[in-house]
């Protein structure tokens, strides 16, 4: 029979190796130890004062009438002139904000802060042209190219929300994300370059247009030249609606701080996604915040690549508005890791002499897997920070990272947040704080973090159970567009009065926090809630795994089983004693109790395009089910393959 489970999570996985802050570094921080002293109200106000330039001041630093939050009421601002117009008035229209490198071999373009600042005004021109005004939604369906931060700026100028919709995603999802926000207009491109293919969003886009009644227009960014279909009366070519680049011919519209910026769509336990709502100046300020603190950045020498997409929260606030508020000169590539070569990032590390690198930890396992060789090609002495993002970041790939691309002198900054956060909520601060592998560490100076339990109890140093987040921060999501009532339900109704992360962690000795997935991702196993996260690092530790992914079954005995889908290093097969080996390895690293009942050996695992490991997709062929949405995975191939290993390692089983 099925054991009943305990309501907390048990924390079995111990991690004991620390990295103190180089001394070098912690000198010249721009965090220093004393910033978690400053009291809550005096930080954020001062930050909102320093970090942007408003049109009018604010009059009251924040409401908070649970479960929603205003901040910088009474204040108003813009978003582009705070990304660009005051840093070409401060005299830095030379700097450069972007180094964007194509997927093609030669194609790089370098946009200065004063290029950006033209390119910007000509495609707000060309959306005011068309009809587009302050309030007026805009959808955005993209790949990684100048021309996206550039239309996310122009709808901004223009106070007009947008909803950028992720290169990968299907016709449908796409057309349940116009009608959701109400979108009049869509801005997109002819094709996208991936692994030396198309991509065809144009035709994508036509195809959902079918089920927009509301869609007035469409502007469509030539990028391979390839000839698409156009509509009359519908599409235009951006080369043709292309308006005037005197900044003084658009000016920046005015926006109240809670003005709507953006929805972002994120997905939920029902079919319909979230539309996540952010605001303006919470947003900015929160965004802005975070970037200067935890990458230490310093906009006059650094060169920070972010290597997300940003059709993700994490390109929205950590490639476009937050570095470009602070200034910063990024990187920006448009294709895939392994194009044409494995070495590619590595390369476009050495060619821009990048300093800060954000990335995510499926990335790195999926380096970890290629092996060190490829980075070793390159000179990447001009890194002095690494980051990750995501999801939490396994001890095995955050000492890799460590050694073979930060040559153990650049500070790992393992950050947690959410769309529905904005920004990093749980993070490192270089230069203050002592890392451990595998841990975010402690929450960002006026962020107040916990850990409950079932109960409602916050659980002491060693105990496992939910995070959730106790008082507002000016970052936070303000509500689901359009359903107050499922906002209510999702995030405030598990505890009453304090947000629900729908994360598993733990809080160690010291107070630091160990993130162990997402709650549904958390395993009942003979009474035991086990994370697979921690199963998973027990399996990277071994050194011939390459890559981990973990999920459950339904067990009559144990209530769940474990099952592991393993990718070894150098592409090789798996065998019985494979098994057995890894088995025994999880058993002594973290206890019998989290012994996998089967491991699936495979030569990939099934990620989307930008790189996340698709647990929903492993957890249906753990339990021989109907496969789900699969139109974001960057190969569809991958889990078809999975099925016919799983469904022989289950007979094996039997």
């Amino acid at each position: 029979m099925a054991v009943e489970p305990t309501q907390n999570i048990d924390t079995l996985l111990l991690e004991e190796r620390t990295y103190p802050p180089p001394p070098e570094f912690a000198a010249q921080a721009n965090a220093q130890a004393s910033i978690y002293d400053e009291d809550f109200e005096a930080f954020w106000d001062r930050e909102g004062k320093e970090r942007v330039t408003w049109f009018e001041p604010y009059t009251e630093l924040y409401q908070w009438d649970r479960p929603y939050a205003k901040w910088y009421l009474g204040g108003t601002l813009n978003v582009s002139y705070n990304c660009v117009d005051r840093h070409v008035e401060a005299g830095l229209g030379g700097r450069v904000a972007y180094h964007w490198e194509g997927e093609p071999d030669g194609d790089r373009r370098d946009l200065t802060y004063g290029d950006l600042q033209k390119e910007v005004a000509a495609f707000a021109n060309a959306l005011k042209e068309l009809g587009v005004k302050k309030g007026t939604a805009v959808a955005i369906y993209m790949g990684m190219i100048p021309e996206l931060p550039i239309a996310m700026l122009a709808c901004t100028r223009l106070g007009a929300p947008h909803t950028v919709v992720f290169g990968g995603f299907s016709a449908d999802s796409l057309s349940a994300r116009i009608n959701d926000m109400g979108c009049e207009f869509v801005i997109t491109q002819d094709e996208a370059w991936r692994r030396g293919t198309t991509v065809a969003l144009k035709k994508i886009i036509d195809e959902a247009l079918q089920e927009t009644p509301g869609v007035k227009g469409t502007v469509v960014v030539r990028r391979t030249g390839n000839d698409v279909p156009m509509t009359e009366g519908r599409d235009h070519w951006y080369d043709d609606v292309r308006g005037s680049d005197d900044p003084a011919s658009c000016p920046p519209e005015p926006m109240d701080a809670e003005e709507l910026l953006f929805l972002m769509y994120t997905s939920g336990t029902t079919a319909k996604p979230k539309g996540i709502a952010h605001t303006t100046a919470g947003y900015l300020v929160g965004v802005a915040t975070t970037h200067r603190y935890i990458f230490d950045l310093k906009p006059e020498t650094d060169v920070y690549w972010c290597a997300a997409d940003v059709g993700w929260i994490t390109g929205h606030s950590y490639i476009v508005y937050g570095p470009l508020c602070n200034g910063a000169t990024s990187v920006m590539y448009e294709g895939t890791p392994d194009y044409p070569d494995k070495d590619r990032w590595w390369s476009i590390v050495e060619r821009y002499g990048v300093t800060i690198l954000y990335t995510a930890p499926t990335a790195i396992r999926t380096h970890m897997k290629w092996g060190p060789e490829y980075a070793q090609k390159h000179d990447l002495s001009s890194l002095r920070l690494l980051g990750s993002v995501g999801e939490p970041i396994n001890p095995e790939a955050w000492i890799w990272y460590h050694e073979h691309i930060g040559g153990e002198r650049c500070p790992v900054v393992d950050t947690w947040w959410q769309t529905e956060t904005g920004m990093i909520m749980i993070t490192p601060l270089p230069g203050v704080t002592t890392t451990k592998p595998g841990s975010a560490t402690k929450p960002f100076p006026g962020v107040d973090a916990a850990i409950y339990s079932e109960q409602g109890e916050e659980v002491g140093p060693g105990g496992g159970g939910y995070l959730v987040l106790r008082r507002p921060w000016p970052a936070m999501l303000r509500g689901i567009y359009g359903d107050d009532a499922r906002y209510r339900e999702t995030y405030w109704a598990k505890y009453g009065d304090v947000y629900f992360a729908g994360d598993g962690a733990r809080v160690d000795q010291d107070g630091d926090f160990w993130l162990m997935g997402r709650v549904d991702d958390v395993m009942n196993v003979s009474g035991h809630r086990i994370s697979t996260t921690e199963v998973e690092s027990a399996l990277v530790d071994h050194k011939e795994v390459a890559e981990a992914a973990v999920a459950a079954r339904n067990d009559a005995m144990t209530g769940q089983a474990i099952v592991a889908f393993v990718t070894l290093k150098g592409g090789g097969e798996g065998s019985v004693e494979k098994l057995e080996e890894l088995r025994n390895h999880v058993a002594t690293k973290i206890g019998p109790i989290a012994k996998p009942a089967n491991i699936v050996f495979t030569p990939e695992l099934p990620k989307t395009r930008s790189g996340k490991i698709m647990r929903r997709l492993l957890r249906d062929v753990a339990e021989h089910r109907p496969l789900g949405d699969t139109t974001t995975l960057a190969d569809p191939t991958v889990v078809a393959e999975l099925q016919t290993r799983g469904a022989e390692e289950q007979s094996r089983e039997d």
